[in-house]
Formats: structure tokens, sequence, C-alpha cells
């Protein structure tokens, strides 16, 4: 017969179920206490997506580990990137934060490059053992000008171009993001005066407002956004003297039609001599 030192000992077990992951939660004694073994506080997101040249962040919150251990494994290769605090890998890039006494077992990977791309599991070393997967997206750094690829513009309205750039720049300055006119550099400075740019960080990356007051005719032309860590962009600017695009486009579309209706014409006619011969 069990004594009742070992009866207080034999511990009922439950499971339940939290956000796909099976967690063993119910472990009780006959003096009332109660056990939990480890689990996920599933609040952290599964799809995380950083820029080339960034900081990724890949967040898992570990519950009631007691003494067992929080690891962070590449999929791809199965390669054991963290264990505990300690980093199990040659590159200097992967590193775990753990701010004690929190729950927090972060992946942080510094200068993210397009091969980092790919599924990460944190574990926890129970028996069974259970893991979090968390997927990588790694997205190249580029500008992006608003609207469309040809901006039209009356003769003395104002040009403004709005450049966004999915990194960011720190601090934020004129000097992160370079505007071209053709193949010159915006001159801010320049004689004809009425230009001016605002670079400001947001949440996504920096943005860049490029305004050019009281357009001219010779202010045509194609501008490039050019960032200094990143892809650049560029659109084309019409400066129009009175005339509206429009009444271009359509000038444009008629021209065309005359043009292939004057080619038919002639074929026609240089086919029926042939015949007549």
């Amino acid at each position: 017969m069990a004594t009742f030192k070992e009866n207080h000992e034999i511990l009922a077990l439950t499971t339940e179920w939290r956000s796909g992951v099976g967690v063993l939660s119910g472990v009780s004694g006959l003096d009332g206490s109660r056990l939990e073994r480890p689990y996920f506080d599933d609040v952290s997101p599964r799809n995380v997506s950083s820029v080339v040249g960034q900081v990724a962040v890949l967040r898992c919150r570990a519950k009631h580990i007691g003494n067992r251990t929080v690891s962070w494994m590449r999929k791809r290769d199965l390669h054991i990137l963290t264990s505990h605090i300690f980093t199990y890998t040659g590159d200097a890039r992967f590193s775990v934060l753990h701010p004690e006494p929190s729950d927090d077992w972060d992946l942080k990977i510094d200068y993210v490059q397009p091969r980092d791309a790919g599924v990460y599991e944190c574990q926890i070393n129970t028996e069974p053992k259970i893991n979090m997967a968390v997927m990588l997206t790694v997205e190249a750094a580029a500008a992006t000008i608003w609207g469309s690829q040809d901006v039209y513009v009356k003769k003395g309205s104002t040009i403004s171009l709005t450049c966004s750039v999915n990194v960011h720049s720190s601090p934020p300055s004129t000097a992160s993001i370079l505007w071209y006119h053709g193949n010159s550099v915006v001159d801010f400075d320049s004689p004809r005066g009425g230009i001016s740019l605002e670079t400001e960080k947001t949440e996504g990356g920096t943005t860049s407002k490029l305004l050019v007051t009281k357009a001219a005719l010779t202010d045509s032309g194609n501008y490039t956004c050019v960032p200094n860590n990143a892809h650049p962009a560029s659109v084309s600017v019409h400066v129009l003297n009175g005339e509206h695009p429009a009444a271009m486009q359509t000038s444009n579309r008629a021209s065309s039609y005359l043009t292939s209706q004057l080619s038919c014409a002639i074929f026609t006619y240089l086919l029926s001599s042939v015949v007549c011969r």
C-alpha cells in the first residue's frame, strides 16, 4: 500500500491546446499545488517581413519553462542558432534577446540578407519537444515614387513628387536621398529658386518630397529619386503650355491613325500597280 507521502506525490495530468500547440497544463497534488508545463504565449506574429540590410526580430514568448531551455533553429538546414542565451553559429549577425526576468526569447538578425528568408523554429526541450515556427520574408530595399509614371503639370504651377523608401535612414536627412533631373543632381541653391525638399522618417521607412514651384517648360524631363541604401525610382514630368494632357494624347492617337491610313493607302496602290503589270 502506498504511503501518504507517496500518494501526495501522485500527479494528475490534463492536456489542453493553445493556438495549435499542445500544452500540458494541469499538474496537481493532494496539497492543491499546481505546476504548469512550458507553452508558447502565442501573441507574436508568425510572419515577419524585413528589408535587406535592416534588423529582423523574430519573437518568441515561452511561459513556465522552469529549468528547460529555449532554442532557435533554422528550418532549411536544421542548424541550431541559439540555445538559452548562447549563440551556436559562426555568423555573428544572429543573437538572442532575453531581458531578465522576462519570458521573451527573441531571435535577432542584424544586416538581413536575402539568404536569411525562410522558416525558423523556437523550441523548448520538453519531452516531447514543442516548437513554434516563424516565417521570415526578406524584401529588396527600393524607392517608389507615388502616382503615375508620367506626371503632367501646367506651366506656372508646382511640381510635387513624393518618394518613399522602405528602409530607414538614421537620422533622416536630405543627404540620405538625392534627386536627379535628367543626369544632373537637383540644385536647391540654383539661381532659379523655388525648389525645396522635405525628408522625414516614417513607420515604413523614409519619405522625401520634392517641390518645384512656378514650373517652366525647362523643368520637364526625367526625375529620379536615388536613396543611398536602396534601388532608385524615376518618373517623367511634362510641363504643358496650356495644352491638356488628354487633348495631347487624343492628338497623338489621331496622328497615329492618319499615319496608319496613309501607309495602308500607299501599300494598296503599290500592290495594284504590281498586279496590273
